[in-house]
């Protein structure tokens, strides 16, 4: 099973969809300290990840989150706890991010599912998973 180093975590993203992609580009900025690894759901290691934790690979709705602290049990987080968790993984000014909790799950993965829904629409999708910069292969499994 893919997974990332203790203390450091894997981020199951869409591969194909650009607001994805500009997401991960985004955590590649802010991540400094390299704690986040990456896999598309179209690759043999995100459709893993994605089965393994009771979610359908071929649900491209879907975003994962598989945190590995050292000592203890991964920590799986999906969809708008997922991102709460990413942004807030930033630290710094990012840990403000769990100010999202104050809104009850229930609708923030309802706001989640409406934009995951749309999101090829609305930003568009590539025909292939994009090739990571030579500098950021080894952050994607």
């Amino acid at each position: 099973m893919p997974q990332a180093e203790p203390g450091g975590a894997v981020i199951v993203f869409d591969g194909v969809c650009v607001l994805c992609n500009g997401w991960v580009g985004f955590l590649l900025r802010h991540d400094h300290v390299g704690r986040y690894r990456y896999a598309a759901m179209q690759t043999d290691a995100g459709r893993a990840l994605l089965s393994a934790h009771g979610l359908d690979p071929e649900d491209p709705a879907s975003f994962l989150l598989v945190e590995h602290d050292v000592g203890a049990l991964p920590r799986i987080s999906t969809d708008s706890d997922a991102i709460r968790r990413v942004l807030a993984g930033l630290g710094g000014a990012w840990r403000s991010a769990h100010v999202i909790a104050l809104v009850p799950r229930r609708i923030r993965d309802v706001a989640y599912r409406w934009l995951a829904r749309n999101r090829y629409r609305w930003f568009g999708r590539h025909d292939a998973c994009s090739i990571p910069a030579p500098g950021h292969r080894s952050r994607f499994l």
